[in-house]
């Protein structure tokens, strides 16, 4: 019989473990090559892993929730379409370890270990799990990086947490756990039927009458931490000018269809946004840094990110590395793979990190301009605002006329610890100059 065993692949050099949010598959389905098999998460992005065979699953050694290293085995398939299948509840009967020191020698023998189990040991034996719970001392249980973080969004005290019984091989407490535990304290609470005023860490919200309490979701949270820590650690200044990117409207109207025909990409204004700021970022290179304590970090490299708003309300940001060593075909493919790989939740943590610079588009909702919160450790972002058509005063050789041309505002918010505004309206200035002499017979 010929198996395949499945690993946790690897999602970039700082990750070391990733948690299992969603099997799309159970035992016994049959799989083709390329087919979503799960949905992982990890602190920098969540993703979905395909199948690099066709086959058989015969058992997934994990369940969801469960926080698994990298190069472990969470799943196998026969790749001869044949074999056992294993128990509808395969994803409970999976190993476990009471300590991190267990796991690395434990998961060279993941399959034999999950098939000997008997059942009474299953992770979801309730009576197991309580039993368990009841004989652990205070303080020396051991928690997986997912529950610790659960426990840390939700303010759950390490007292609280030890309270909680777990559901897992010797009491150990899972994400379905704390969850649940989460769920009941809340419907203690009294519902909101009137005006009345709720505590929080800083401030107290009102509440009335129909008002309806929406828990933000994971990657919101972690958006909402971001925000907050980036506006506590730089003072934010913002800089606006007006750029007159005719020139580059009627060459993109001219070379986007002829593009879509031969390359089969589409040509948004990112691309020669890109561009620009990569060539105005290695004039200043103090804009392309961060800070670190009281030294100022100028990057070598220019990695630039650009947010992509997702369906689910969240925003992610890919990252194109050495943005200023591709031309501007390289740039719109790269532009179009990462956008397209966030919409579809499939970027890899490397496709997020190791940003030096940011651009947001707020053109993208027909808003004129916004004010970027910076993202941290960068010391600078520029908005892109909508691209209108505006009457605008030009001098000619007979004097000055008024025509119709595109105009756009951007924006750039930068820290002002390291960036003063001499230095944040030159570089913005700079960039203005640069859309606007846009060449429009250019060819890509």
């Amino acid at each position: 019989m010929a198996d395949f065993n499945l690993v946790m692949p690897k999602m970039g050099e700082s990750v070391q473990d990733a948690t299992i949010t969603k099997w799309m598959v159970k035992a016994g389905d049959m799989v083709e090559e390329d087919d979503v098999l799960l949905e992982i998460a990890t602190d920098k992005v969540d993703t979905e892993i395909p199948s690099p065979v066709a086959g058989k699953v015969i058992k997934l050694l994990f369940s969801e929730g469960s926080t698994v290293s990298v190069g472990e085995v969470i799943a196998i398939i026969n790749t001869e379409g044949m074999g056992e299948t294993a128990e509808a509840d395969s994803t409970k009967d999976r190993k476990d370890t009471s300590s991190p020191a267990d796991s690395k020698e434990t998961s060279k023998t993941t399959a034999t270990v999950v098939a000997q189990k008997p059942p009474q040991e299953k992770e979801d034996s309730g009576t197991n799990g309580q039993k368990a719970a009841a004989n652990h001392k205070p303080g020396d249980r051991f928690y997986s990086p997912l529950v610790r973080n659960i426990a840390e969004k939700e303010n759950i005290p390490a007292s609280e947490l030890d309270s909680i019984t777990g559901s897992g091989v010797n009491g150990r407490v899972r994400k379905q756990d704390v969850l649940g535990y989460l769920d009941a304290r809340r419907k203690e609470k009294k519902p909101v039927t009137g005006a009345q005023t709720v505590a929080s860490p800083d401030i107290k919200i009102q509440f009335q009458e129909g008002d309806r309490i929406v828990e933000m979701d994971r990657m919101r949270k972690l958006i909402a931490d971001h925000m907050v820590m980036s506006k506590q650690t730089s003072p934010h200044v913002t800089n606006f000018i007006e750029a007159d990117v005719t020139n580059l409207v009627l060459w993109r109207n001219k070379v986007k269809d002829e593009l879509m025909k031969k390359e089969n990409q589409k040509l948004t204004f990112m691309p020669v946004f890109v561009e620009a700021t990569a060539a105005a970022l290695k004039e200043f290179p103090k804009v392309n840094a961060s800070v670190d304590g009281y030294r100022i970090i100028l990057r070598k490299n220019i990695n630039i990110g650009f947010a992509v708003a997702l369906e689910s309300g969240n925003l992610i940001v890919p990252v194109i590395r050495n943005a200023d060593q591709k031309s501007l075909l390289g740039l719109t493919v790269a532009l179009n793979r990462l956008a397209d790989a966030a919409r579809k939740n499939s970027l890899s943590p490397d496709d997020i990190q190791n940003g030096t610079f940011t651009i947001t588009n707020f053109g993208t909702f027909r808003n004129l301009t916004g004010t970027p919160i910076i993202h941290q450790p960068q010391a600078a972002i520029l908005a892109t605002g909508n691209i209108e058509k505006k009457p605008a005063v030009l001098e000619t050789l007979t004097g000055d006329v008024i025509a119709i041309r595109y105009k756009m505002i951007l924006s750039l918010s930068y820290d002002h610890r390291i960036i003063d505004g001499a230095l944040g309206g030159a570089f913005l200035r700079r960039l203005a100059e640069l859309l606007e002499a846009f060449d429009s017979d250019r060819t890509i």
